[in-house]
């Protein structure tokens, strides 16, 4: 029979490079510190690379740099993924994902309906906030990084660039997600999002 580590090994080998890999995935192999120990090994003979606590990535290998880790947002996507929770961009990073802002955020904030917690990944951070189910009932992909995005902006501080450039982004969202989502937001927030459901009148 084959060992723990060599049969975790060929089922990373399994995944495309770039894929993320983490210990949950592999407890029908042994216990969880036996899984640990082996993806310790592994890491040590280069078949994966650490990127966080308990998250490894099978590394693409560019000719030029060497291996590629995958970056803090591709990291929160697999997390929110494998816990099953919701999450939502908010503040910087929700400006920076709609284009209103070219600096990159160093630390990630998303509200999540999960557990709070940190996670470091090189020098930047990923903070997962605990907040209510209604907070996360925004569905169009769009509007609800919006919502978030005038939220750190503030009442009364949008400039009349940014308003259009949200209203250009907002007529490429579902209507009925926008409707929808238009319902939850801050009465401030209410009267710029309906403009893009009136052709961009003010």
């Amino acid at each position: 029979m084959q060992s723990i580590e060599k049969q975790i090994e060929m089922s990373i080998k399994g995944k495309p490079k770039g894929a993320l890999v983490v210990p949950d995935e592999y407890i029908r192999f042994g216990s969880s510190d036996a899984i640990r120990k082996a993806l310790g090994r592994l890491e040590d003979k280069k078949v994966i690379v650490r990127v966080a606590q308990g998250i490894y990535v099978r590394p693409k290998i560019s000719k030029l740099i060497g291996p590629l880790v995958p970056t803090a947002e591709e990291v929160a996507e697999a997390i929110a993924m494998r816990d099953r929770i919701r999450t939502l961009p908010t503040g910087s990073y929700a400006l920076n994902a709609l284009g209103l802002s070219t600096q990159v955020p160093l630390n990630i904030v998303l509200l999540t309906d999960g557990s709070p917690r940190e996670i470091k990944v090189g020098k930047r951070k990923i903070k997962f906030k605990k907040t209510t189910p209604k907070n996360l009932l925004a569905k169009g992909k769009i509007s609800r990084l919006v919502i978030q995005a005038l939220k750190e902006i503030g009442n009364g501080k949008i400039t009349e660039v940014e308003e259009r450039k949200i209203i250009d982004l907002l007529k490429k969202e579902d209507e009925k997600d926008l409707m929808h989502d238009i319902a939850l937001a801050p009465v401030w927030i209410q009267k710029i999002m309906k403009k893009a459901m009136d052709g961009g009148k003010a």
